[in-house]
């Protein structure tokens, strides 16, 4: 927002988090993020605090607070959202709009709008969902591919639309498609946008199941399926599955959701999405184990990855650092690496055997996993990194290695719905 000449106060409630981003450091790696960070600063645009208060007079308040899901329950938890509303509550004027940019259960919206207008500050309430994929971040900030409002009825909706269009004025001028529209769409927009990519990616994994069993090759079953303009080739790539802290807390969240209005068997097929995507992680394991006929206690494997996706440190239900904590489990001396999530998961997992070279990882293994498709793992020389390991044997979990140079190179090479 400081980028787009806003003037911007940044609130957290973790000091060390305000005291990084004060000393212009990001707390965590997004490709992009610290040099728009840096600019931000130095223009006198962008400032940190822990302070509520600081965030009097200004016009427009975005609530960006996490929502996890429950502990024991698919449900989201919405005890951060609730309790920024009501941090936000004494230090709102009249005009003042809160815009909520956090993935909420439908129906969420219109309750926070009722517990603002009770407090009689005269200030508004939007719901404008985020978009953002890690790793492209900053570019979907800058350059959205789409803007949602969900505004009220009437004058208030208007004066809502009003100021998130000064927001976003660059964007619009660059012919931005917008949908203006009620809260409840509004918050389903993002949900069922999750649960569709989330779907999509379990139904090429489904079909990588039965390619298994036939013999097909499921990444040329997605590029001949890929052709058809109404199914498109993006979001079709078989292999271990999604993580990330939204598609998945997300499609449980909207499937406990909707079983609470009633509705549960609209979207009860995302519960089979969520339980092939688990089921992926799972084959990694398997075919891991069935290489070494049937144990691996005491095998030294390589795991390549640990975030949930490439240019993210992001480790939140990754199946890539999934993978590496079962084979853990079972007795495997695991050597993992991940060029940004290392620190993220030894904080979580410092069982595993974290390393920060490749070689290092490579060196005398049994077995190679690559589960994060970096640029760095998927250009590795099969030729070189043969010389490395003990046995050459490797699973490509992400379908992202070239099958014919990796056996040409000597290599046992397994994908996943690949023969």
């Amino acid at each position: 927002m400081a980028e787009l000449g806003h003037e911007v106060v940044g609130v957290d409630v973790d000091p060390n988090k305000i005291a990084m981003l004060s000393l212009g450091k990001a707390p965590f790696f997004e490709p992009g993020l610290p040099e728009i960070l840096a600019t931000g600063m130095a223009s006198g645009r962008l400032s940190f605090t822990s302070d509520i208060s600081q965030v009097r007079g200004a016009q427009i308040h975005f609530v960006a607070v996490g929502t996890p899901q429950k502990k024991g329950e698919n449900a989201a938890d919405l005890t951060y959202v609730n309790a920024a509303i009501e941090a936000l509550l004494p230090h709102l004027g009249d005009g003042e709009l809160v815009a909520g940019k956090s993935t909420v259960p439908v129906g969420t919206a219109q309750r926070l709008a009722g517990r603002i207008a009770d407090a009689g500050s005269g200030a508004m309430l939007a719901w404008n969902p985020e978009f953002l994929r890690e790793g492209f971040a900053v570019q979907d900030t800058i350059s959205p591919d789409r803007l949602v409002y969900g505004v009220a009825l009437g004058e208030s909706g208007a004066a809502a639309k009003a100021l998130l269009d000064e927001v976003y004025a660059t964007a619009l001028s660059k012919d931005t498609p917008l949908v203006v529209t009620d809260y409840a769409t509004a918050e389903l927009v993002k949900v069922s946008a999750n649960a569709f990519l989330a779907t999509k990616i379990s139904f090429i994994n489904a079909m990588a199941e039965i390619a298994e069993s036939t013999g097909a090759d499921v990444t040329q079953l997605a590029d001949a399926i890929g052709f058809d303009a109404r199914i498109g080739r993006r979001f079709l790539n078989a292999g271990v599955g999604f993580g990330g802290g939204c598609l998945p807390k997300d499609i449980r969240a909207f499937t406990a959701r909707a079983e609470e209005l009633g509705r549960g068997e609209s979207v009860a097929f995302l519960k089979e999405v969520d339980s092939i995507n688990l089921r992926r992680r799972q084959k990694v394991v398997d075919l891991v184990v069935e290489s070494f006929g049937g144990s691996v206690f005491g095998k030294r494997v390589a795991v390549l990855g640990l975030a949930f996706k490439p240019d993210s440190d992001d480790i939140r239900d990754s199946p890539a650092l999934d993978v590496a904590v079962q084979l853990k489990g079972l007795g495997a001396e695991v050597l993992a690496i991940d060029p940004e999530a290392n620190s993220n998961a030894a904080r979580t997992h410092p069982q595993l055997n974290y390393v920060s070279d490749v070689d290092d990882a490579l060196t005398g293994a049994e077995a190679v996993v690559v589960v994060t498709e970096w640029k760095q793992f998927r250009e590795l020389d099969p030729v070189r990194v043969a010389g490395l390991v003990s046995r050459p044997f490797v699973i490509d979990g992400r379908n992202c290695l070239d099958p014919v140079a990796w056996r040409a190179a000597g290599w046992t090479y397994k994908g996943l719905g690949r023969p």
